[in-house]
Parts: C-alpha cells; structure tokens; sequence
C-alpha cells in the first residue's frame, strides 16, 4: 500500500503523522510510504532520518494526497485537505466529527472512508488513540491554568501552591477519565486545593483510595457542581462521551458567578466544550476573557508539545497502521471490530452514530457497508 504523511497546516501544530522508525517498518513490509518535505523538521524528524527509514520525499501536499491511498495525519483534515480527498481512499486521523457539521459534509462528500483515532476502542471499552493525548492534554491544562493564574498573563495573580500562610488555588476538575485523572495528578503534585467531579462512583472511590484527603471527591451534581465552579480559581473542562457532543455543564451564569482573573480551561473544545461559553481557540491566541473570567480553549493543546504528543500518539495508532496497510482497510475493518469503531464516514456514508445524534443526519451500521 502507499501511504501517505502530509505536513500538518493546522494553526500551531507541528505534530506527524508517523515517526521515522514507523515509516521503517512498514517499508520493510513492503509498503511504500510518502512523507512531505518539512513535515517533521519543527520537532526534530529531519526529512533525511525519513529517508533513511526508507521514505520517499514528497514536495507538496497536494501530490502526497494524489499518490497515496492511506492518509495518515493527527489532526482533522481542514478544507483545503477534505478537498483533495477521493473515493478510493483511506484517512486515518483525529476527526472529532460531532461539533463539526462542515467537516462531515466534506468527508461524506469525497466518498473516502476516514476512520477517527478518538473511537478506535479497545477490549475493555477505553479508547486507546484518544488517551495518549489525552494524557498530554490532561498534564498541560494545569500547567496552562498556573500560567495564566499569573496577573501578567491575565489571571488573578494567584500562585497554585500558594505559599505558607497563603492559601492555595482551588481548582475543580470536571470528569474523571485520562484526561481528569492527569490534570489531578499534576494539580496535586503543584500543591492545588482541589476536588474532582464525576459520575462514576466506583472512579471516585479509586481516586479517594490513591489521593485519600488530598482530594475531594464529588459526584456530579448539577448544583454542587454550581456552587464549587463559582468557588474555584481553576475549573479544568475534562468530560468526554465518546464522539459525541461534550455536555455543557458550565453555565453562562456560572461563569458570571466566578471572581475576576479566575482561570477555565476547556479540554473537551474539540467535541464542542463543556462550558457555555467557550469557543476554540489557538496558540496563537489562546485565551479570551467573558464577565471577567479568563477561557483557554485551545483546540490543540498537546501540539504545544508536539515532539513528546508525536511519539506517544504514533506508539498507539502505529499497530493500526500497520493492520490497514497489510490487509486493506475492507478486511481489517471488518475482522477488528475496535478498529470498526472508528469507522465514521465510508464512501459517502455516515456510519457514527453519535455524529449523526448531534447533527440530526441519518447514518449507516459500519457492518452493512463492509462488502468488497
């Protein structure tokens, strides 16, 4: 199979789709793999350590898409890659679908069949393509909240950990899955006053076993949930239902309750945010300020550390990689029913059925579409 690694144009984002070791081993295979010139320059993958592994290097993105019958990328395709796509052709990537009405059309419409990494299920129902990700997410977003905590970079000026005499932050993480578990780890480890949120009692008990009276632990009460945001100094935005929409459990009116200089940050921004008032941004401009309150809602956080997000993401999606080269994406979807799962969009056809839930479309059980 030729595949095919374009460079990422997405603002900010300097992640690959595959390392150079990756493009090894399908190349000793018997795979040919396409990797653009640059692509993964900006976080130390030089075009010639591709080469070496085998790659053959490509000028354009234009011509990595005309060659190659698997596109392998980490972010979801913007317009002007949705364009290029075709019908006899594979994308396999982030896609996160459910907020994006314009994506899917163009998806459905280039009749190439897209499987998305943050569906992709394992045997025991965890999403083994989102979590490393949302691991790096989950760490960053308390590192982003300590900096813009700082009055010089608009927040109230409050130092996490405080210091003795001086209370610390309090911080609220809503959702207690990868990305809630890592944002608690690393605001804990900084000496944060803080409580987590979930509904999932038996989480929560093994949280309270782990952390004991470091953290309290909640379940998710609409207005308990009220009272401890307008409280907090940090809320972390951790909820995720499986390539759905995320659920607002941030109100506006909430955020008006909330001091001044008080800090959220939106992890669930690429299903669409879990706080009313969100909206995505970049790194480039990655905060913006409503009643006061400052929003971090960055639609790419781990591309802020894009040499560690590369190398974690790719030691997850490569074995996938790999399967649909070998097999076909027919015969590999159709024998791996986690890879299934990640089936979204297949010659025209939506076949995820919460993007058809959140955009009101009909849509297509993978396993009617799957016949050579």
């Amino acid at each position: 199979m030729i595949v095919g690694v374009p460079q990422e144009v997405k603002n900010y984002e300097f992640r690959v789709g595959l390392t150079p070791g990756n493009v090894s081993g399908l190349c000793k295979q018997g795979h040919c793999v396409l990797v653009q010139r640059g692509a993964g320059e900006q976080i130390g993958l030089s075009d010639e350590s591709y080469r070496l592994a085998g790659a053959t290097l490509i000028d354009s993105a234009a011509e990595v898409f005309k060659k190659a019958e698997m596109i392998v990328k980490v972010k979801e395709p913007q317009p002007q890659e949705c364009a290029m796509l075709r019908e006899d052709q594979i994308l396999f990537t982030y896609l996160h679908l459910a907020p994006d009405p314009i994506q899917t059309k163009a998806l459905m419409d280039s009749g190439a069949t897209c499987i998305a990494y943050e569906t992709v299920t394992s045997f025991n129902g965890a999403l083994p393509l989102l979590a490393p990700m949302s691991e790096v997410a989950g760490r960053m977003s308390i590192q982003a909240a300590a900096c813009h905590l700082e009055k010089t970079h608009g927040g109230l000026g409050i130092l996490m950990a405080g210091v003795p005499g001086v209370a610390p932050a309090k911080v609220v993480i809503l959702g207690g899955g990868v990305v809630g578990r890592n944002a608690l780890q690393m605001a804990v480890g900084m000496g944060a006053d803080v409580c987590i949120f979930d509904r999932d009692i038996e989480r929560l008990r093994q949280i309270d076993a782990f952390y004991g009276n470091r953290v309290r632990t909640y379940y998710s009460d609409p207005l308990l949930i009220e009272q401890r945001v307008c409280e907090a100094d940090v809320v972390i935005g951790a909820v995720l239902l499986p390539g759905a929409a995320a659920p607002k459990l941030v109100t506006q009116e909430m955020i008006r309750k909330m001091q001044a200089g008080a800090v959220v940050v939106d992890v669930a921004i690429d299903q669409g945010g879990c706080f009313e008032t969100s909206k995505p941004t970049t790194h480039a401009a990655p905060t913006y300020l409503v009643d006061g309150v400052l929003h971090y809602c960055v639609a790419n956080m781990p591309g802020a550390v894009a040499r560690t997000s590369t190398f974690a993401l790719t030691n997850a999606t490569y074995p996938f990689v790999e399967a649909l080269a070998n097999r076909g994406v027919i015969e590999a979807l159709s024998i791996d029913h986690h890879l299934r799962n990640g089936l979204s969009v297949h010659r025209g056809n939506l076949t995820s059925k919460p993007v058809a839930q959140a955009q009101g479309l009909d849509f297509v059980m993978a396993q009617e579409l799957l016949v050579v």
